[in-house]
């Protein structure tokens, strides 16, 4: 195993060769010395070094010299060994480096500087040794793995063997049990054919022989029919007439019934006559009464004011009628006088003619009937006042405290200034219909003295804002078809007790109607929002809102979060916009436990839109391009869908499933489907069992096949009252009588006009 140091002089002979070749080709000068491109500095171990400060590696070449005792290394028995083949091989050789320049002064070798590189030549070849190991120690680790790899595939392919054969071996007695099987079989039914072709001949030969008797049997018969046959007409002439006789009885007999009906019915309207007529006596009663009671209470007042024998002027209370005064005399005791109510300011002589009535009283007195100052054109009644289409451009100047009702519809009112409802303070009601009015000619504090008024209607005028200091008390508030703009924060501060509010026919949109708007409506039930130019539904609803309309918006979505506060919803009315079935969050509302009612009409709906609330009872779907009812799409609501509207839709042959109406067969109350395009009268119809009211008119329906309405298998009370099957491509002579059993009334089928073909 001394290849190595072959290898060791052999690389130490080219090394010391090389460089006396190179300096035997390298041009000389004149005198013989070599060329050099650059001086190189010498330092002063004789070691050549680049113009980078670089040392270059120097060169050795073997000379014939003394031996040089090897020095053993402690500690490294292994490396001893090669250390003394090396200085016995080269006991007559020094190793002294070759200079790159010949010029460099050479400096031998050390004997240590040799057995380092010795010792750096040893422990490469022990590397090398040890690479050469490991790369063996891995092949015969991969050839042990192959092996046992190709063991576990040889295994598993033996027991795949094994379960084929196996499998091959129950496949082969099945088989054999099979036609085993089989052949048992076909001997048992050859043994059964066998034995039914016996009994077919033993029958056969006993029919012969009924044949046989029943011929004789039936000679014998004929020849008592034809004793019998002139008894029988004679006895189906008399059944005869008296079929016709019970007829004619049966005829009367029911002409009787409608007459007693009709009596009974003409009984039943004298009866809810007289009863209408005992109510109205009884109100004149209470009415008769009621003025008795006023007159004597009148009557008790006169005598008090004779005794005390005060002045003859008396102004009776609500200010509406008033007694003509006389001229009083200068009283003896001014200070016994009560001291009258507060009238209204004193009208001149003209506009007393205009304003009052005279009248005469129950003890022949003139009496005069102050109208407040009402205009002409006003009528009054009690506590209501009515000038509607009075021709008024200011709003007149009242003064009649009882009144509570009061009408200015109509006219051409444009502003209301600040004390125009002094004289009317208890107003519960006002309507201010298509006027002029505008916001700037609405003084701010107009309304504020109102304490009682619940009702105010500002429809049909030309207010671009809500306006302000409405009373607390307000209830009602309608300003429909007006200009308004937006609504702001504070725009229904205070009017924590509004129920109903109605902003139709307006120019708000969710850019202008600020989110914390509704706020302070914190009973809000009823709001209407329609023809507006909304593109979504309105955020920050009140939590108490129980209907809500946005008709006639441009509302293309539903969000997820729109509903979320409104938990109490129980109508929700976008007809006429510009929803499709896409744009609806899946849990925009089906989690809603009250959301009874939904319109969806004259929308972009190509199918039933499916997440429909859990509660819905009322679903109207009219005027969309709907072509499909997605199976189960009704299935999850509870207790079920009982109203459903599809009229003017686009529902052909393949629009409905079997599974379109489940979970709606036992809720459905009415069901209309005229308008589309439906060739066959859809599956599922004939299991609804409450069903009433059932509309397919204006069809391309053909025919009435007997199950398609009604189910030859239920029995129980029908329901079904109607039926509309008009204007299809229907023969009715062709509908068999079973296909409408369930309709209580023949008369409730519509068949007629039918078109042609």
């Amino acid at each position: 195993m001394r290849w190595w140091l072959v290898v060791a002089s052999l690389w130490l002979l080219v090394a010391l060769t090389i460089p006396d070749a190179e300096a035997r080709n390298r041009p000389r000068n004149q005198n013989g010395e070599i060329l050099r491109g650059r001086r190189r500095r010498k330092d002063g171990q004789g070691f050549g070094r680049a113009r980078a400060g670089r040392t270059r590696p120097l060169k050795i070449r073997l000379v014939p010299g003394p031996s040089i005792p090897v020095v053993p290394v402690e500690g490294n028995a292994l490396l001893q060994q090669p250390y003394k083949n090396i200085q016995e091989q080269h006991a007559t050789y020094n190793v002294i480096p070759v200079p790159n320049d010949p010029s460099d002064v050479v400096t031998p070798l050390t004997q240590e500087e040799i057995q380092k590189i010795l010792w750096r030549e040893a422990e490469q070849h022990r590397e090398e040794e040890e690479r050469v190991k490991k790369k063996e120690e891995a092949r015969r680790k991969r050839r042990k793995q192959r092996k046992e790899q190709e063991e576990k595939q040889r295994k598993i392919a033996e027991e795949m063997r094994k379960q084929e054969e196996e499998a091959l071996r129950l496949q082969e007695e099945k088989e054999v049990e099979e036609w085993s099987r089989q052949v048992e079989e076909e001997q048992k039914r050859r043994q059964e054919e066998e034995e039914d072709r016996r009994q077919k001949e033993e029958a056969e030969r006993e029919a012969r022989e009924r044949e046989r008797k029943l011929e004789e049997e039936r000679k014998r018969q004929e020849e008592m029919l034809r004793e019998e046959l002139l008894d029988l007409v004679e006895k189906e002439k008399e059944r005869r007439e008296e079929e016709n006789e019970r007829r004619e009885e049966e005829k009367e007999r029911r002409e009787e019934e409608n007459e007693r009906r009709e009596e009974e019915n003409e009984r039943r309207e004298e009866e809810k006559e007289r009863r209408e007529e005992e109510n109205e006596r009884r109100e004149e009663e209470n009415e008769r009464r009621e003025e008795e009671n006023e007159r004597r209470e009148e009557e008790n007042e006169r005598h008090e004011e004779e005794k005390e024998e005060q002045e003859e002027e008396v102004w009776l209370r609500g200010d509406v009628f008033q007694m003509l005064p006389k001229e009083p005399e200068e009283p003896e005791e001014p200070d016994l006088l009560p001291a009258p109510i507060p009238r209204p300011p004193v009208a001149t002589e003209e506009e007393q003619v205009e304003t009052e009535e005279t009248g005469e009283g129950e003890d022949g007195e003139i009496i005069a009937v102050n109208r407040g100052g009402l205009p002409p054109g006003c009528d009054i009644s009690d506590v209501t006042a009515t000038c509607e289409n009075a021709k008024l451009t200011h709003f007149p100047p009242l003064a009649i405290p009882e009144l509570k009702s009061l009408s200015l519809e109509g006219n051409s009112i444009s502003s209301i200034p600040a004390g125009a409802f002094n004289g009317i303070p208890n107003l519960e009601w006002i309507n201010l219909k298509k006027n002029k009015l505008t916001s700037a000619g609405i003084d701010s504090k107009a309304f504020k003295g109102l304490k009682k008024l619940t009702r105010l209607y500002l429809d049909g005028n030309l207010l671009d804002v809500v306006p302000s200091d409405l009373p607390p008390t307000l209830q009602e508030l309608k300003i429909n078809e007006n200009r308004l703009r937006g609504i702001d924060e504070n725009s229904f501060q205070d009017l924590s007790s509004l129920v109903i509010l109605e902003l139709e026919g307006n120019l708000l949109s969710e850019g202008n109607v600020d989110p914390l708007a509704f706020a302070p409506l914190i009973q809000l039930s009823y709001l209407r929002l329609g023809r507006n130019h909304f593109r979504t539904v309105p955020q920050g609803l009140p939590k108490s809102l129980l209907e809500l309309y946005l008709e006639n918006n441009l509302i293309e979505e539903i969000s997820e979060t729109v509903f979320n506060q409104t938990s109490n919803l129980n109508i929700v009315s976008l007809r006429h916009n510009k929803l499709e079935e896409t744009r609806i969050a899946p849990l925009a509302w089906i989690n809603h436990r009250y959301l009874e009612s939904i319109d969806l009409s004259y929308n972009k709906l190509y199918m039933v839109p499916s997440y429909l609330p859990r509660s819905l009872v009322h679903l109207v779907l009219l005027g969309n391009n709907i072509e499909r009812i997605p199976g189960y799409v009704f299935a999850h609501m509870q207790p079920g869908l009982e109203y459903l509207y599809l009229s003017y839709n686009k529902l052909d042959g393949e629009g409905t499933e079997p599974e379109s109406f489940f979970g709606a067969y036992h809720s459905l109350v009415e069901l209309c489907l005229d308008h589309n395009q439906l060739v066959v009268v859809p599956s599922g119809i004939n299991e609804m069992t409450n069903l009433h009211f059932l509309r397919l008119d204006n069809n391309m329906i053909r025919s009435i096949p007997d199950e398609a309405i009604c189910d030859p298998n239920h029995s129980g009370d029908s329901t079904l009252v109607a039926v509309r099957l008009e204007n299809n491509y229907i023969d009715p002579q062709k509908i068999s009588p079973m296909a409408f059993s369930c309709v209580r009334s023949a008369s409730s089928v519509v068949l007629k006009p039918q078109k042609t073909k």
